[in-house]
């Protein structure tokens, strides 16, 4: 892949003193660092489990509730943006969660350098950035280089899970992974919302309006 590609668009958000002090203190004993050297995960989380990776959480609800219902998993989450980083390490601390980490750099650079071929058993890719102006849809991040090489981190039988609410950004994920031979899709078309993908306080408000939400959920063959 190649190295000029990049999974964010870097912004400057205004950190909190809450978020400030959590990657200050925090993130030495939660984040892994990051290396151009090959990660042993197992090693990381202390234990061999199944490994989700979730590339860019945001402020982390979703991911710490995950981690927080389903203790038999290790979850590893990318995210570029510090007030994000330092709201999952705040919750991190608050539900004692020790099967969650944290590398705050682009996830492209992350996949090129530090994950091992096969380490995966699923990756979840929750309300990507849809940039919805049509100039601006080369910027969107499930792209067909991009998936073949997360396909290369997933064992056989492991999932990516996708999840937009941008209509239109959901008929081209749904394209860009049905061309990846690699992956079959576990439903027709959009799958339904698996229990352990909770309902952020944002799709809340956007159900209630009427507006909807596509999941795709594709397995590595």
């Amino acid at each position: 892949m190649q190295q000029t590609i990049r999974s964010f668009v870097l912004r400057q958000g205004r950190l909190s003193n809450a978020q400030r002090r959590a990657c200050e203190t925090l993130l030495p004993r939660h984040g892994i660092p990051f290396s151009e050297s090959l990660l042993d995960l197992n090693h990381i989380f202390g234990r061999p489990a199944p490994k989700i990776l979730e590339i860019g959480f945001g402020m982390g609800e979703s991911t710490a509730t995950i981690a927080k219902a389903h203790p038999e998993n290790d979850y590893l989450g990318i995210e570029v943006h510090a007030p994000g980083v330092g709201s999952l390490l705040n919750q991190i601390e608050q539900f004692g969660l020790t099967n969650l980490r944290i590398i705050q750099h682009d996830a492209v650079a992350v996949l090129h350098h530090m994950l091992p071929a096969g380490c995966l058993d699923g990756i979840h890719i929750f309300f990507p950035d849809p940039w919805p102006k049509v100039r601006h849809h080369k910027r969107r991040l499930i792209q067909p280089a991009l998936v073949n090489r997360l396909c290369t981190h997933l064992k056989s039988g492991g999932y990516i899970h996708v999840a937009t609410d941008w209509e239109d950004y959901a008929v081209q994920i749904l394209h860009v992974l049905r061309q990846e031979s690699q992956l079959s899709n576990t439903a027709v078309d959009y799958a339904p919302r698996p229990e352990y993908r909770p309902l952020t306080k944002f799709e809340q408000r956007g159900l209630k309006l009427g507006h909807d939400v596509w999941d795709l959920i594709f397995l590595r063959n």
